[in-house]
């Protein structure tokens, strides 16, 4: 097998009129003035197809692809035609007088009837040279179970006569009704192959061994081995990635064939799934993994089919370009994707086969780019939002900005959107989505179908005051746990900090230069759409990044086809963003075991033990309880069953109190052993304990005035003005004005015992008086912030619901500094119908949230 195998490709094309931009039958025309071999008909007369010679390098074939669709277009567009790669274009009419000429293709227009006409569809056919049948059969097995991740890649037709099928290939499921379409036979010779195609000739099923439509077959008239799975592909690359992916798949698959590797043993009904589900979501939601099975990312999966087949892409002199190419076309998406967002733009089908036109011929994309918004839609009447709606202005007009999602809703209405509802919590239970409110039974996290879009404006305005924010409170914390230097300067009063719920004798113990606030999450809101506020800061064990991503993942796999004409920044890298950070704290990286760090939790237990769980095995790091732990004078270690492992880092998820009175695994108290290893720099406890005295609602009022000490800068974004009642003038304010500010104690948490003064009775209004005149220093006043809304799907129909941001900051040691890196990993929470509480713990839900790019 030391000779690099050749590699060809079949491209089929869509012709269409220029001017219409629907599929036409004049591929007769084409052909008049094409020579050679490397043009030929199709089934219908509005198809092309062109065969590159074989190739040798990827290079060359990028080469011959592009040089035959300059050929076509250059031919087409004198006649008012151009050519499409894709597996369908959009506007097309099945016609029974439209098929090519010839008694082959006449006789299978008399036997399939429908089924021909339907065959508007277009795919892209890679050949690799294979040294004999036999080997052929061989190959046509043990490549068969990839198949359906390059079918994502390639996947290009979610639209059909006019409509979006909700498919990212629907070319799949039209092409999956010949009666030979599908995964391949179970033969394992060449023998055994012809007898099968015979017998299937003698049924009358087919009349030749070319109608063998397998996903991969022997070619029938080459000595290749044929993928047959694929769509058509607008942009050249894909075509390239995935006959570069291929190759080397047929040359391991050949080496495990000579050695003897047994074949694999995936279901046929279970490769026909994970086709379906290819074809259903492209890149967009997850795919089957075989082994499990399990549903898993896609870019998972090409990251695991791409790093797989490493030596024989290298072997080939693949490698790197294949590399790149993977990561490109993860990053843009799939082909249908794009096609979605460029009819997301005006909600125009033409746009999209003029988006294809160019992308077909490698130009880039001219015309509309600014998104405009559909009429009100019927998903929307009654709809009456009393503040700032983020997605409806007050005449009841969807604004342009969500005009594409809205296009998808309408089309699927109340009852789609109920049948996605529920699939959205099949999928939920299924994997086990769910968080614990105090002692009750596990319940399903609370998520929403519509997501909430976060502008890029908006992203980078917030990114730079979050990051802002973060710098601030970390100095802060080094400051109050040593020299209290804005204590001194009269900043901020001494009585805050030393009467601050969260601060702890062990937050002074640690190194100077510790990182304390590696991952914060902070809250925001916003009354109009120019103006964000922080409601809150969370330093101490912030929740809510691995529901971020889950909620991604369940989402997209209910709703493929809601696609931004910007696209969305994915969140694939923010499990590995998050590990380095955590590691970045660690000060020798040459250190034995300093690249280790494990998920600290209290287990089961744990309301978020979900969270806990996804965010370790994204990360691959061990999620660990106390009682896994060991401290000695060295260090920390894992203790189980193969021996101990150092660990160099902690991301401590469990709350302060609960580390102290912990058990290790020796059965003795564990808490302080930990804390003064991490005071000794054996181990990096992160968070670390003491942040608690930088994010109550007392000390939230002074942020501003820190980040102007220690950053010399002003603050990009305001607070909400907040009046503590510990100060005498403030508090006879408050008591004067009750019924119109929010009430919160101090060190309160997930909206228990917040008082919002409009909507509170007089008796309610009395008791907080009492207990501010009781306790002052226990409490802050906030003035009413009308939170913005935001359209939710309940009880069948589209609500406005009170919305707030929560979004991830992650903080790394650089040399002698911090950077920080705010994660696109936020989640947008939702308060329950007439409250302005989001929290799920008090019946709110939660969104999954779009950046755009």
């Amino acid at each position: 097998m030391g000779d690099l195998p050749q590699i060809g490709v079949e491209e089929e094309f869509h012709v269409v009129d220029l001017e219409t931009r629907r599929a036409a039958p004049e591929v007769d025309a084409l052909l008049s003035k094409l020579g050679g071999d490397e043009f030929a008909p199709e089934l219908q007369r509005s198809l092309v197809e062109t065969n590159t010679p074989p190739c040798r390098t990827l290079d060359d074939l990028r080469e011959h692809v592009r040089r035959l669709r300059g050929t076509l277009e250059k031919v087409a567009h004198p006649l008012g035609l151009g050519v499409v790669a894709a597996g369908t274009v959009p506007l097309v009419e099945l016609s029974g007088t439209d098929i090519s000429a010839g008694a082959r293709y006449e006789k299978m227009q008399h036997e399939y009837q429908m089924l021909v006409r339907e065959q508007h569809i277009c795919g892209a056919q890679v050949h690799v040279d294979v040294p004999d049948r036999d080997m052929a059969v061989q190959v046509v097995r043990r490549v068969a179970p990839y198949l359906p991740v390059l079918l994502a890649i390639s996947a290009s037709s979610p639209y059909w006569r006019g409509e979006d099928t909700g498919y990212a290939s629907f070319r799949s499921m039209v092409w999956s009704r010949w009666p030979t379409a599908g995964p391949p036979g179970a033969v394992e010779t060449a023998a055994d192959y012809d007898g099968m195609v015979d017998e299937l000739i003698a049924s009358g099923t087919i009349s030749d061994p070319g109608m063998v439509y397998f996903d991969i077959r022997p070619s029938a008239h080459l000595p290749t081995v044929e993928l047959r799975v694929c769509d058509a592909c607008p942009d050249v690359d894909d075509v390239v990635l995935i006959a570069g992916l291929f190759r080397a798949l047929v040359r391991r698959a050949s080496e495990d064939a000579l050695a003897g590797t047994p074949l694999p043993t995936s279901r046929h009904e279970l490769l026909r799934s994970a086709n379906w589900r290819a074809a259903r979501s492209g890149l967009e939601g997850d795919l089957v993994d075989l082994v499990g099975p399990a549903l898993m990312s896609p870019a998972l999966m090409v990251g695991m089919l791409v790093d797989g087949l490493r030596a024989h892409l290298e072997a080939a002199g693949d490698w790197e370009q294949v590399l790149e190419l993977s990561r490109q076309t993860l990053a843009r998406g799939s082909a249908a994707a794009r096609q979605r967002r460029a009819f997301g733009l005006r909600g125009e089908l033409t746009d999209v086969v003029d988006a294809l036109l160019e992308t077909t011929q490698g130009r880039a994309l001219t015309g509309i780019t600014t998104p405009v918004a559909p009429p009100p839609p019927e998903l929307l009447a009654g709809y009456r939002p009393e503040a700032f709606d983020e997605a409806v202005s007050e005449g009841g007009q969807v604004l342009p900005h969500y005009g594409f999602m809205f296009r998808v809703l309408d089309r699927l209405g109340p009852r789609g959107m109920t049948a996605a509802e529920s699939a959205l919590r099949t999928e939920q239970h299924a994997r086990g989505v769910t968080f614990r409110v105090g002692d009750e039974p596990d319940r399903l996290f609370p998520l929403d179908l519509v997501p909430r879009i976060i502008s890029a404006e908006d992203w980078a305005m917030l990114s730079a005051g979050l990051a802002q924010r973060v710098r601030a409170l970390e100095l802060f914390l080094r400051d109050v746990y040593g020299p209290h230097e804005i204590v001194d300067a009269g900043i901020v009063p001494a009585t805050v900090v030393d009467g601050a719920p969260g601060r702890s004798r062990i937050g002074a113990t640690l190194p100077a230069d510790a990182v304390r606030v590696t991952v914060a999450g902070i809250d925001l809101v916003r009354d109009r759409a120019d103006h964000w506020f922080v409601l809150e800061d969370n330093l101490r064990v912030p929740s809510g990044i691995g529901f971020s991503i889950i909620s991604r993942r369940l989402v997209r796999s209910v709703l493929p086809d809601l696609e931004p004409p910007a696209g969305v920044v994915g969140l694939d890298d923010v499990p590995r963003a998050l590990r380095a950070a955590l590691l970045s704290a660690v000060p020798d990286h040459d250190a034995a075991g300093a690249d280790e760090v494990a998920l600290l939790s209290a287990g089961p237990v744990d309301p978020a033990w979900f969270e806990h769980t996804l965010l370790a095995d994204r990360m691959q790091v061990p999620v660990v309880t106390p009682r896994d732990l060991q401290v000695t004078r060295d260090g920390v270690y894992l203790v189980g069953p193969g021996g101990r492992r150092r660990l160099a880092a902690l991301y401590r998820r469990l709350d302060e109190q609960d580390l102290l009175d912990a058990t290790g695994a020796d059965e003795r108290p564990i808490g302080r052993a930990l804390c003064r290893a991490a005071a000794a720099g054996t181990v990096q406890l992160l968070n670390a304990p003491g942040n608690g005295v930088a994010d109550d609602k007392l000390v939230y009022s002074y942020v501003p005035a820190m980040i102007e000490h220690y950053l010399g800068e002003a603050p990009l974004l305001d607070n909400v003005p907040t009046y503590p009642c510990a100060d005498p003038d403030r508090r006879a304010e408050v008591l004067d004005r009750l019924h119109e500010l929010v009430v919160k104690p101090v060190d309160g948490y997930g909206g228990h015992g917040i008082l919002i003064g409009p909507d509170a009775t007089r008796a309610e209004l009395a008791d907080a008086a009492a207990a501010i005149r009781a306790r002052p220093e226990g409490w802050v006043a906030q003035d009413l912030v009308q939170l913005s809304t935001h359209p939710t799907f309940s009880g069948g129909a589209l609500h406005p619901r009170a919305v707030d941001l929560r979004a991830f900051a992650f903080q790394s040691r650089v040399g002698d500094r911090t950077r920080v890196d705010v994660a696109p990993a936020a989640l947008s929470r939702v308060a329950p119908a007439g409250s302005l509480v989001v929290n799920s713990s008090r019946g709110g839900g939660a969104k999954d949230t779009w950046v755009l790019k």
